[in-house]
């Protein structure tokens, strides 16, 4: 069998302000009307023997995760829940250990879930390829076959192939990020090939190389696993434990030192979409080659990316530019700029601004909520729970707050009270008071929260009870 090791722990930070740390680009509908994760997964629909997928994720992604598989009826074999990113080698490390608990000691196929691939017959093929090659103990990377001289990219080059009737070959060496010069002339010589994260292998293999090559490492991700927990659907990893562990990626670790390493090339419209300028090669162009998307409206604009979210976007004799517009943020750089974008998200995070955090819009495993006005002392809400969903169990110190039904029933705990409340009914929760909010309909409910107090932060919460398992300092 083929185990999909889907790694989605990334935050994505070159897309601000779509991706945010809470809500990040590979869970975000940024390339059509699927997101990240989901595009990766349905994109191995057809192959043979595939075997439900393991996801690797941020514990802070993990509702979102687990309701996007949903939402395309894929049930995982595991989720594991990393609490602060290391890198792919333990990302890696921890999946391999997962399966070998249960004996299955199947072939891997280990895919970052922020690509596009555009030619899937093409790709399908080349997974069985790989799959061939792994089963007799070989650990394939699938090289990219280079369209341009990109200096986003590390390379790899080719060795000398490994049989007359593929293109599989061996690797030569591999080259990190290049400047044009170099990148140029990888691209003239035919002789290298995109570095594009994907790989295969077989479980035990790569425990036997991360043994030889890493050691250190394997045995802090086997104690680790060993004192993981189940917990409603993930598997949760101790997070002191975890963070001994030094960030790596499979590359350093493993495949830079192995001699079982070989590399497929994969030509099949294949994009990382790791930048805006990503978005625009990839997206879909009208006659000026500008990608627009959202409430647009220009004059004399070529070759430029637009994304508007929330308002009416107007630009005038732009070319090669990019925009990108949410409810609380507003990007403009030139598209040969916009790599540095991670420079204007360190300086968000130096003035510990929330922007890097969240959009106003926060989801939550019950639904969502938007910030829609805010001053001192009070702050107003939009407030959407998913049909048969509820709230935790809770009360604050510092707020009271009045709810008003838009839309839907909603079923409120207040003290020893159980109100119901249709359509323009409300209710008020006084500070301190144990309440709870609960949609018991078959329609989303919709309500105006209306929240005054002294302190109006998302940690003034005591929670007595709640169905998915969150504490106070957990989300």
């Amino acid at each position: 069998m083929i185990v999909p090791i889907i790694l989605a722990g990334g935050s994505g930070t070159r897309l601000w302000p779509l991706s945010r740390e809470l809500y990040p680009k590979q869970l975000i509908d940024i390339y059509n009307e699927n997101t990240m994760l989901q595009n990766t997964l349905m994109r191995l629909e057809n192959i043979d023997d595939l075997a439900a997928p393991v996801v690797v994720c941020n514990e802070a992604h993990r509702f979102m995760t687990a309701e996007q598989l949903q939402q395309i009826k894929i049930k995982p074999h595991s989720i594991i829940l990393e609490p602060i990113g290391r890198n792919t080698a333990p990302a890696i490390a921890l999946a391999a250990i997962k399966l070998l608990e249960k004996g299955e000691d199947a072939v891997m196929l280990v895919l970052p879930a922020d690509h596009v691939i555009e030619d899937l017959p093409h790709f399908h093929e080349k997974i069985s390829q790989g799959n061939a090659l792994a089963e007799q103990g070989f650990l394939i990377t699938f090289g990219i076959v280079p369209v341009s001289p990109e200096t986003g990219y590390g390379y790899i080059k080719k060795g000398k192939r490994i049989d007359s009737t593929s293109n599989a070959c061996e690797i030569e060496c591999f080259v990190e990020k290049p400047d044009h010069a170099h990148a140029q002339a990888y691209v003239a010589s035919k002789e290298y090939c995109w570095n594009s994260g994907m790989f295969m292998f077989k479980a035990s293999v790569i425990i036997d190389q991360l043994e030889q090559y890493a050691p250190d490492m394997l045995k802090r991700c086997r104690q680790v696993m060993a004192a993981g927990t189940q917990d409603l659907g993930f598997f949760r990893i101790n997070r002191e434990l975890f963070e001994k562990i030094d960030a790596d990626s499979i590359d350093y670790a493993v495949m830079e030192k192995t001699d079982k390493g070989i590399m497929i090339s994969l030509d099949a419209g294949w994009n990382d979409l790791g930048s805006f300028d990503a978005l625009w090669q990839t997206g879909s162009k009208d006659e000026e080659h500008n990608v627009l998307k959202g409430d647009i409206l220009t004059q004399d604009v070529k070759d430029s990316y637009i994304h508007s979210e929330s308002r009416l976007v107007a630009a005038v004799g732009l070319e090669k530019f990019v925009i990108v517009e949410t409810s609380d943020a507003v990007l403009v750089a030139p598209r040969d700029r916009v790599q540095e974008v991670k420079k204007i998200v360190l300086q968000l995070k130096a003035k510990k601004r929330k922007e890097t955090v969240t959009h106003r819009r926060v989801y939550r495993p019950w639904g969502n909520y938007e910030t829609i006005d805010q001053s001192q002392r009070y702050q107003v809400k939009r407030i959407t729970v998913k049909p048969g969903a509820k709230l935790s169990l809770q009360k604050h110190y510092h707020r009271a707050e009045h709810w008003t039904v838009v839309s839907g029933t909603a079923i409120v705990t207040k003290g020893d009270q159980e109100i119901m409340l249709l359509e323009n009914e409300s209710a008020y929760i006084p500070l301190g008071t144990v309440h709870r909010l609960e949609n018991p309909g078959t329609i989303p409910l919709e309500l105006i929260e209306v929240q005054s107090g002294s302190y109006l932060g998302e940690d003034d919460i005591v929670r007595f009870e709640d169905v998915y398992g969150r504490k106070e300092d957990r989300p």
